[in-house]
């Protein structure tokens, strides 16, 4: 892994993936969860898709890093809640 290009990959799209992709939530509520503006929301998702297609293709890491966010305990599930924006 260490003699692999890398892509960066910032928390916040992360999240991003995670609500849409993994959640299959809609872009409004995920990006109210973000607490960021549908266009913003749409922004993130989409350099996240294209660092991860990047990555993908290109036989590159992914690193995770960076970005603004907050994590809270779900109280229900026991589930960690990512938030964030940008």
């Amino acid at each position: 892994m260490t003699e692999l290009d890398r892509v960066s990959l910032a928390v916040d799209e992360l999240e991003a993936i995670r609500l849409k992709d993994f959640e299959s939530m809609e872009q409004e509520r995920a990006a109210a969860t973000m607490n960021v503006s549908q266009p913003t929301f749409h922004r993130i998702l989409q350099s996240a898709h294209s660092k991860v297609a990047d990555a993908l293709v290109n036989g590159k890491a992914i690193r995770i890093e960076g970005g603004e966010y907050v994590v809270k305990e779900g109280k229900q599930t026991g589930k960690r809640e990512r938030t964030g924006g940008r």
